[in-house]
């Protein structure tokens, strides 16, 4: 992608496109999916879609399964918690990632939550060191090369300072507005939207409230709720209609469509999509990729 100050911010934003698919199934380490994933993985790529999202705890190891599957499509770890992975090791992947698929990986890196994460603490200085520890690596990450799970101010403009971009999970057009005024204009910014491909509103909003409920436990997310004007008795019952409808992308095919756009109206360069169904989290939705790249055609 090139440097910051040669426009390769802009290089980044092409290599993703303008719709991604964001999901957890992708990174299975179970040995009897490995061919099933990719299989997958090239029919999202065949389907046009810019980039995959290795959604949850992913690795760099994780991505190169699916980039050696596929010829075109970009992937990033969406997220690598820092808790996890040392980062020396990190940037060795990540170099190895990058001779073998050039210009296709982008490390996708977050803080997680206290809830997920025992050695969890002062998220933001470690997510500090942690970039210092890839700029000095054997191998640096570029800055160029890397995004960052921020959904507030402060992680933000690292976000802007110290990486190519932003990949906020569970965010509205308006934290989408609010981000690319603090980005300013060069970062990547590639917000993740959950879809349900469900036209009935009550059956689209219980489908969301059964996903959305174990997000609602973390306070990484209700404070950024807060932030964006919800109340807590939006939080109750697995999420207010209004917070359902805000979150989530659902509906006939016209109403997903201005969903989506909507997110490229608030300042996205890219939006990484996430199909929900309410099926076990490990089943990949392939039958509604295939929908939502006719909804996007």
């Amino acid at each position: 992608m090139g440097s910051k100050d040669s426009g390769g911010v802009t290089a980044a934003r092409e290599s993703v496109g303008r719709y991604g698919i964001w999901n957890a199934g992708l990174r299975s380490d179970d040995p009897a999916l490995r061919g099933e994933i990719a299989e997958a993985a090239a029919e999202l790529d065949e389907l046009g879609f810019g980039a995959i999202w290795l959604g949850g705890s992913s690795s760099v190891e994780h991505a190169a399964r699916v980039l050696d599957a596929t010829p075109r499509i970009a992937v990033a770890t969406g997220i690598l918690s820092i808790w996890e992975h040392e980062a020396d090791a990190v940037a060795a992947s990540t170099a190895a990632v990058e001779a073998a698929h050039p210009d296709r990986f982008l490390l996708g890196l977050g803080v997680s939550h206290a809830q997920l994460a025992d050695r969890y603490r002062r998220p933001y200085s470690a997510m500090v060191a942690y970039l210092d520890a890839l700029d000095a690596a054997p191998a640096p990450v570029p800055a160029e090369r890397r995004v960052l799970a921020a959904l507030g101010p402060k992680m933000l403009e690292l976000s802007r300072d110290r990486a190519g971009g932003a990949h906020p999970y569970l965010v509205t057009p308006e934290h989408t507005e609010q981000a690319r005024t603090l980005l300013g204009y060069g970062p990547l910014l590639a917000p993740e939207l959950k879809v349900v491909l469900e036209t009935d509103p009550a059956v689209a909003r219980e489908i969301a409230r059964g996903y959305l409920a174990v997000y609602l436990a973390m306070p990484n997310y209700t404070n950024s709720f807060l932030r964006l004007g919800f109340e807590e008795a939006d939080f109750t019952g697995g999420g207010s209609d209004r917070l359902i409808d805000t979150v989530f992308a659902w509906g006939d095919e016209d109403r997903i469509r201005r969903r989506i756009a909507s997110f490229h109206a608030a300042g996205a360069d890219h939006v990484a999509l996430q199909i929900v169904t309410g099926q076990d989290r490990s089943v990949l939705p392939r039958a509604e990729w295939r929908r939502l790249a006719e909804v996007l055609a």
